[in-house]
């Protein structure tokens, strides 16, 4: 049997491994050239400690209580010379990867289909050359080179991590770089070079009620997230607000449907700003979380979207006195994916 370990470092590189039945992180993740910080590898100095957010893993008793106290083993902090996975584990390693002399992968994919989906997005779908897929955590995004320029774009995943064929939702910008590849030059067959998974913003494991907060095509990691969810049964109350501008920005709403069935205990809503618009919910997100959603604090809150609602809500948040109990946000621009926390 074997785990797959995602090591995340703190440059925003995620580098995801196979460790063995009975291997520790640090022994697997060497043997695939990955030099995870170390001096002593017997649980006497501590420079191999990370911390461990979801998986289950045993630490046995060999180490010493300098390298690693009973308070911070209860907050999750590891060994990684001890740390032996009974599943899969996310792990986030307190150094750079270029320190433990590893890189963010490249992955060739060839352009599947290109839609105009409406005025303001595009997905794009491309199918991986690697016919295992390609790992990420759900809400992770990837750069994009542009073919015929030299730079790249970044987007975040909007299919379901492993899958062999990955999409993702582009803001149509006048003159934008890819935007202007994807509405005139892409063609089915085009080879794309994608180079990633990076970014902190992911589905942490679910134990209590989540709110997802999406703008525009912010909306992408969520539909990731959801996908994950499919696979793996969710029982605790899931909620999104989904905003955009106008009534013909709101795209995807037959996928969010669809989750609606497979997910009995997936809701939500959609708000549009204009003014002028018929719909039923006009405004911010932030007009349309009422008390309810929120579970008084006892909530894990994801927020994806433009700058202006990021900092919208993180100002709703602070004039209400609202503390979820966890919270991650990114921010993100027409060019690239923004700061996560």
């Amino acid at each position: 049997m074997s785990y797959t370990i995602a090591l995340n470092f703190e440059d925003g590189v995620t580098r995801f491994i196979g460790c063995k039945e009975g291997e520790t992180v640090l022994d697997a993740a060497y043997r695939q050239k990955v030099n995870l910080p170390m001096d002593c590898s017997d649980g006497v100095c501590g420079t191999c400690k990370g911390h461990c957010e979801q998986g289950e893993f045993d630490m046995g008793d060999e180490y010493l209580e300098d390298a690693l106290s009973d308070e911070e083993a209860a907050e999750g902090q590891v060994l990684t010379c001890q740390m032996v996975p009974s599943s899969d584990c996310v792990i986030q390693v307190p150094v750079a990867s270029t320190l433990c002399k590893t890189q963010v992968g490249k992955v060739e994919s060839t352009v599947a289909a290109v839609e105009q989906l409406s005025e303001d997005s595009i997905e794009l779908v491309v199918d991986l050359d690697d016919a295992e897929g390609l790992a990420f955590l759900p809400g992770q995004y990837i750069h994009i080179d542009v073919p015929g320029t030299e730079v790249h774009r970044s987007y975040s995943f909007s299919s379901l991590p492993g899958d062999k064929r990955a999409t993702f939702l582009i803001r149509n910008i006048p003159n934008g770089v890819m935007s202007g590849y994807l509405t005139e030059r892409a063609a089915v067959g085009e080879k794309l070079t994608l180079t990633g998974p990076l970014g902190s913003f992911y589905l942490r494991e679910v134990k209590r009620p989540v709110l997802m907060l999406a703008g525009g095509t912010g909306l992408a990691p969520f539909l990731s997230m959801l996908a994950q969810l499919v696979e793996k049964g969710c029982d605790a109350p899931i909620h999104m607000i989904y905003g955009v501008n106008k009534d013909d920005h709101l795209v995807k709403t037959d996928a969010l449907d669809a989750f609606v069935e497979k997910i009995p205990s997936f809701t939500y809503a959609t708000v549009v700003v204009d003014e002028a618009s018929e719909h039923s919910r006009k405004g911010y997100v932030t007009h349309h979380m009422d008390a309810e959603v929120m579970h008084d604090g006892d909530v894990d809150v994801y927020l994806c979207g433009p700058p202006p609602m990021v900092d919208a809500v993180l100002k709703y948040f602070d004039a209400e006195g609202i503390e979820p109990l966890s919270f991650h946000y990114e921010k993100f621009t027409p060019n690239q994916v923004g700061e996560s926390a």
